[in-house]
């Protein structure tokens, strides 16, 4: 079993762009993103912002979390976000 958390997250790029990610370690992740770091797109298209996060038990439950989120449209991920302000924070 899993100790540690996972996070699934989205970040709002220079563009107005959401990247949609997880991770292990959200801090260093979002600072690995706003460095250079991250990946290819966020690289791209900095400065980036944590605009939302959810937090799960395993990386299986955030990877397929991560997903679902990837496969909605722009304004459903906007309203994910709007819904869970301030913060961002979902507890799963």
């Amino acid at each position: 079993m899993e100790s540690q958390q996972n996070y699934v997250y989205m970040l709002r790029c220079s563009d107005d762009s959401l990247y949609t990610g997880w991770t292990n370690d959200l801090d260093k992740r979002v600072k690995s993103h706003q460095s250079g770091n991250g990946g290819r797109y966020t690289r791209a298209h900095r400065p980036v912002e944590l605009v939302y996060h959810e937090v799960y038990a395993t990386r299986h439950e955030a990877m397929r979390r991560e997903w679902e989120i990837k496969h909605m449209t722009k304004e459903q991920k906007e309203n994910l976000i709007r819904e869970n302000s301030p913060g961002g924070e979902r507890q799963q």
